[in-house]
């Protein structure tokens, strides 16, 4: 290995460890996802069972095994917790860079780290390294299956060929077939774009079909015989029927991806739109002008170009769409903006003026609800005065340092670092000033340890009128199964009972004939919590 080597990984382990690692802890399980992920692969790892995903002791069929299988792991060597379940998905985002470096350091030598960083940068990426969550884990193995597609493509060597199909199968292991679905339209797109329709029936080469059916099929046959309601859940419910109708209701209009996908191009927006258009501009004439295949590197910006759209196209046909779904389009523009900047780099080349004061624009407005976020998070709005004040100086400052950079001689060569600074800002200010807020408003932790400090023993629990987020959130932070009064499910025995201020007068008319003491007030969230005593108790 070379010092040169040595370097760029220590920058990377760096880099990484700061941006996915740090303070996974700091604020608990957030949303309906998290907290249930993290149940499920409990319920599994303490039933030692490898095949059925679990909730509640109930057969819970909606998503494929990896996280959970990644998370049993991560328990059992650090021990249930926040941290825990956030992990494998840490660990997913950063085998996603390493991707990229060997990816680029193989062949596009001079761009790898800055290729990498790029990725390791953009906000989703971000956010979904520090979530409990399947979709990095998806994005993950689709990316690196399709790095391995494209080095088969370049090189000719099948094994990297077969690489692509091991990954295609770990990414129907980690959310089901829309992984190989959307690599095959990808690649589809591709050949069809460089007018050469063969490579399509080249890629689906036999030895790699059963290569990936001996990695992800064993699973799906071990857990359809175990219980034979997996095809209707799984197949028709949480695939078919999830992407055809709004069972699940995440209506958003039809245009939903396309700031989505923006946003989680953060920092880099301006300039991989900029790549993005000078790719297909300069694909369309060439294409307008010869018949012949374009030349490899404009193919690579092609790859990258259809890799970026599929997924948003895709998924905004779908009648259900969450942010998350986007994600596997995210490190297709990290692709195209490092061939971008790499071509720019070898023709010595600079962005325009214009440009440079839009990406810095760009780079530089997430500090500024990243340093009053525990003041938005708690007030749903920004606050006046001082605070905002230097949070906005801070920001027109960075953009302004930014957009002179990048005007200057060296602007180029300084794309990549100065671009990281406001990045690393954000995420420092929101662990240093935003997790307390975080914590208090969107996870149930603090409510848990709340409930625990006033029992002398850990009693059944029902919301009433409570979110899913709360709902779930319990179920994790005091590892029991939460009955819902609107469902029917009123524990017959003494229990505590959570439910929104407002809902009184329905918490009273459930309880009728039991003794209710009010415990508390978790103002944060507006949720009060009861002990509701057995029916007959006398009073």
């Amino acid at each position: 290995m070379t010092a040169r080597t040595r370097t760029d990984i220590l920058l990377l382990a760096g880099f990484c460890a700061f941006l996915f690692f740090y303070g996974l802890g700091s604020f608990g399980l957030i949303g309906a996802d998290e907290p249930r992920y993290a149940q499920v692969a409990r319920e599994m790892l303490d039933h030692h069972d490898w095949i059925t995903p679990t909730l509640g002791g109930v057969a819970w069929l909606e998503k494929p095994p990896l996280y959970y299988w990644q998370a049993m792991a991560s328990f059992a060597v650090l021990g249930v917790g926040d941290v825990a379940a956030r992990v494998p998905s840490a660990i997913d985002a950063t085998l996603l860079i390493l991707a990229f470096y060997v990816f680029f350091r193989k062949f596009r030598p001079g761009i790898q780290v800055d290729a990498a960083l790029i990725a390791a940068s953009c906000a989703g990426i971000i956010g979904f390294a520090r979530a409990a969550s399947m979709d990095i884990g998806l994005t993950a193995a689709l990316s690196i299956g399709l790095l391995a597609w494209w080095a088969w493509r370049e090189s000719g060597k099948r094994i990297y060929l077969a690489a692509f199909y091991v990954f295609m199968a770990l990414g129907t292991l980690a959310k089901g077939p829309v992984a190989p679905f959307l690599a095959a339209v990808i690649i589809t797109l591709f050949a069809l774009a460089i007018r050469e329709p063969k490579l399509i029936l080249r890629t689906a080469w036999w030895p790699g079909i059963l290569l990936f059916c001996a990695v992800a099929l064993p699973w799906y046959i071990a857990v359809d015989l175990r219980n034979p309601q997996f095809f209707r859940e799984f197949i028709l419910e949480h695939n078919l029927a999830r992407f055809s109708s709004n069972l699940y209701h995440h209506p958003q209009p039809f245009w939903y991806y396309i700031p989505v996908t923006a946003l989680a191009l953060v920092p880099w927006t301006a300039v991989v739109i900029a790549a993005f258009w000078e790719s297909v501009r300069v694909w369309w004439s060439a294409r307008s002008e010869t018949s012949s295949e374009p030349d490899l590197e404009l193919q690579f910006t092609i790859f990258a170009c259809c890799w970026l759209i599929v997924p948003g196209v895709f998924f905004s046909l779908s009648q259900s769409k969450l942010p998350g779904y986007i994600l596997p389009a995210v490190p297709a523009g990290a692709l195209l903006l490092a061939s971008y900047i790499l071509l720019h780099f070898e023709r010595e080349q600079s962005i325009p003026r214009w440009l440079a004061i839009v990406h810095a624009a760009v780079a530089s407005a997430p500090v500024l609800p990243a340093i009053v976020i525990g003041f938005i998070m708690m007030n749903h709005h920004l606050p006046s005065g001082r605070p905002l004040g230097i949070a906005a100086g801070v920001a027109i400052v960075l953009w302004i340092a930014i957009a002179l950079t990048l005007m200057s001689q060296t602007r180029l060569k300084m794309l990549r670092f100065i671009t990281l600074v406001p990045v690393v800002l954000a995420v420092a200010a929101v662990l240093k000033m935003g997790t307390t807020a975080i914590d208090q408003k969107l996870s149930t932790r603090p409510l848990a340890v709340e409930l625990a400090s006033m029992e002398t023993q850990k009693l059944p629990i029902a919301v009433c009128g409570a979110t899913r987020e709360v709902e779930y959130g319990l179920a994790f932070y005091r590892n029991q199964v939460v009955a819902r009064y609107e469902s029917g499910n009123v524990p017959a025995g003494q229990h505590l009972l959570v439910a929104p201020t407002s809902w009184i007068d329905n918490v009273a008319k459930q309880t009728a004939g039991r003794k209710v003491s009010l415990l508390g007030h978790y103002a944060p969230q507006n949720l009060d919590y009861f002990w509701v005593s057995a029916p007959g108790v006398k009073f």
